[in-house]
C-alpha cells in the first residue's frame, strides 16, 4: 500500500489522538506533529484549517439533523468566545461545523460537548460521516417510516455511542450512509454509499437498499440498487454493518482516488458484492421491490406545515447558505423553547426547522424579528442556494463561495421574475461538498484566464434532478469568469427555466463580490 494515509492510519489509529488532547492543547498547534495535526485530528472532527492557522474547525456529528435547544446554546457559547472569527455552518449532510476554535480550548470543548450529548467523533477522514434522514421524521403528516430509531441505532453502532469504535475508524475512504422515510428524497438518496430509501414489498413497508453512490474530483456516480428489501427494523442496522465491513475488509486502498465503495463494486460485480452481504447476514436478503416509494417531487421543508400531531405546525427557516453566528443560535434555542419542545433541526439544503409549534403560538413565532433575516418566503432564487464553505476557510476550495452565492441569488431574483425556485449550488472545489451534481445549475470552482490574468471562475453543470427520477448533472460549460456569472446565468434562466426580466431596465453593475480576481 502506497498512499501516505494509509501508512499514516497504520503507524497510529487515528481515535487514538483522542487520548493526546490535552498535551496537543497544552504545546500548542504549532508544537503538534505533523499527521496528527493535519491527518489524525480529523478522527475526532478537528481540523486544521492552512488558510486560517491557529484556528480549527470542529464538525460535529447529529444523526437525522437533530439538536436540542441545550445543545444549540452550548455551541452558541462556544463560538461566542471567539468575537467575529467564531460561526457555525450547517452542512450538505445535516451537521453544524463549527469555525474559530482555537487547540487551547480543546478539551474544555469536548467536554462541554459530552454533557450535552453531542460528538464529533468520527466525522473527518476516513469515517462514517453524518448519518442523514428526513428532516420531518416522526412529524410529517404523510411519512412513511419514522427514520429517527433507525438512525440513532446507525450512530450507537458506528461510534460506540459516541465514545469512538475502532471497528469502524479505518476504512479505505469516507463511507456516508441516508435513510429516507418520506416519498420526496429529501437525503438525496442517490449521493450515498449506502441508502435505504422506501419501498413496499407485497403489502410490507420497508426499503429498497441503493449502494455506490459518491462523488470525488475524478468521478461522480449515482448509487445503484442492490437488489434488496430489508424491513424498517433491525435488519437495516445488521445490513448497514454488513456494508461497511465489507468496504473496510476488502476496499481498495492503494489509490485513494479508487478507494470509495463504487470502486469495490465496480471491480466485484453487483453480484458477487450482494452474496457477501448475503452471507454476513442473519435472514435471507429478499429482493427488492419493483419500484420504490419515491413518487414526489423533493420538497425544502421552508414555510409553515401542519404536522401529524393535530394542532401542532412545523416552521422552516431559510439560513441562507447555512452560515450561523452565536446570536443566531441562541435565538434558535430560544424558538425551541418558547414556542416548541426544545428541538432544532436542520436540513440537506443547510436550512432550520423549528418543530412542535402549537396553533396558539404560531402567529407570535412568526413576529419573531431573526424570520427577517431567516425567511419562512424567501425569493426563488435565494431559497434554494447552496455553497460549501469555499476559499474563506477551505484550503482546498479554489474560489470564494458563499458570499458569492448569496450575492449572485439577491442579484438575479431582483431582476428576474421565476415561476418556481431553481436550485443553484456552488463548489469551492471538485471535491464537491456543494453537490452542483444535484442541482439545476450546478457552479463548480476553477480558475480562467481573462485579460491576461488568472481570474476565479466557475465549471456549469446542468441536469441533477432530485426527488422522484433524481439524476446527476454534467458539465456543459468549463471556465466561466465569477464577473460573467451574472449575464450568463440570466440567459439560462430565461431560455431554460422559465424566467423574465422584472423590467427592461438594463442590469445594474456586478456586486464587487462577484468580480474578484485572485
Amino acid at each position: 500500500m502506497s498512499n501516505k494515509f494509509e501508512a499514516i492510519k497504520r503507524e497510529k489509529d487515528g481515535l487514538k489522538v483522542k487520548e493526546e488532547i490535552a498535551a496537543f492543547a497544552r504545546m500548542g498547534w504549532e508544537q503538534i506533529p505533523k499527521d496528527d495535526l493535519e491527518v489524525r485530528l480529523k478522527w475526532l472532527g478537528v481540523f486544521f484549517r492552512p488558510v486560517t492557522p491557529g484556528r480549527f474547525m470542529l464538525r460535529l456529528r447529529l444523526p437525522n439533523g437533530i439538536a436540542t435547544s441545550a445543545q444549540l446554546r452550548t455551541l452558541a457559547h462556544i463560538i461566542n468566545r471567539y468575537g467575529d472569527e467564531g460561526s457555525a455552518d450547517i452542512t450538505t449532510r445535516q451537521n453544524l461545523q463549527l469555525r474559530g476554535i482555537v487547540i487551547e480550548d480543546l478539551p474544555a470543548i469536548l467536554e462541554a460537548l459530552e454533557n450535552c450529548g453531542l460528538t464529533s467523533v468520527q466525522s473527518g477522514m476516513d469515517n462514517i460521516r453524518n448519518l442523514t434522514g428526513s428532516p420531518t421524521a416522526g412529524i410529517d403528516a404523510d411519512e412513511l417510516i419514522d427514520t429517527r430509531p433507525l438512525l440513532y441505532a446507525l450512530q450507537a453502532l458506528f461510534t460506540n455511542h459516541g465514545q469512538g469504535n475502532p471497528e469502524f475508524t479505518n476504512l479505505p475512504r469516507k463511507f456516508n450512509i441516508a435513510i429516507e422515510g418520506t416519498r420526496d428524497n429529501s437525503v438525496h438518496a442517490e449521493i450515498n454509499d449506502l441508502a435505504f430509501v422506501p419501498a413496499e414489498r407485497e403489502g410490507v413497508l420497508g426499503f429498497n437498499v441503493l449502494v455506490g453512490g459518491f462523488f470525488s474530483a475524478k468521478r461522480c456516480d449515482a448509487a445503484i440498487p442492490l437488489n434488496a428489501w430489508v424491513p424498517p427494523d433491525a435488519a437495516v442496522i445488521e445490513l448497514a454493518r454488513a456494508v461497511v465491513e465489507i468496504f473496510r475488509d476488502h476496499g481498495l486502498r492503494e489509490n485513494r482516488q479508487k478507494a470509495r465503495l463504487r470502486w469495490l463494486i465496480d471491480a466485484w460485480g453487483i453480484e458477487r458484492f450482494r452474496e457477501a452481504v448475503q452471507a454476513k447476514l442473519s435472514f435471507p436478503l429478499l429482493t427488492a421491490a419493483p419500484t420504490d416509494l419515491i413518487d414526489w417531487d423533493k420538497r425544502d421543508h421552508i414555510g409553515v406545515y401542519p404536522q401529524k400531531q393535530a394542532g401542532f405546525y412545523y416552521v422552516g427557516l431559510h439560513v441562507p447558505v447555512g452560515r450561523l453566528q452565536a446570536s443566531d443560535l441562541f435565538e434558535l434555542a430560544r424558538f425551541a423553547e418558547v414556542y416548541g419542545q426544545g428541538e432544532v433541526r436542520f436540513t440537506v439544503e443547510q436550512n432550520a426547522l423549528i418543530p412542535h409549534i402549537p396553533e396558539t403560538k404560531l402567529a407570535a413565532f412568526l413576529e419573531e424579528p431573526l424570520l427577517q433575516k431567516f425567511s419562512i418566503n424567501p425569493a426563488p432564487l435565494q431559497r434554494a442556494v447552496v455553497s460549501c464553505t469555499g476559499a474563506q476557510f477551505c484550503n482546498f476550495a479554489i474560489i470564494e463561495t458563499k458570499q458569492r452565492a448569496i450575492a449572485l441569488a439577491k442579484l438575479l431574483d431582483a431582476q428576474l421574475e421565476l415561476p418556481r425556485p431553481v436550485r443553484i449550488h456552488w463548489t469551492g472545489c471538485p471535491n464537491s461538498c456543494g453537490q452542483p451534481q444535484v442541482a439545476d445549475i450546478g457552479l463548480l470552482g476553477t480558475k480562467a484566464r481573462k485579460d491576461g490574468q488568472m481570474v476565479d471562475a466557475v465549471d456549469l453543470y446542468l441536469g441533477g434532478k432530485v426527488g422522484k427520477d433524481a439524476r446527476l448533472g454534467t458539465c456543459v460549460r468549463k471556465g466561466i469568469p465569477c464577473d460573467e456569472l451574472p449575464e450568463v446565468l440570466t440567459e439560462l434562466l430565461v431560455t431554460q427555466f422559465g424566467a423574465r426580466p422584472r423590467s427592461p431596465t438594463a442590469m445594474p453593475p456586478s456586486p464587487q463580490i462577484l468580480m474578484t480576481h485572485s
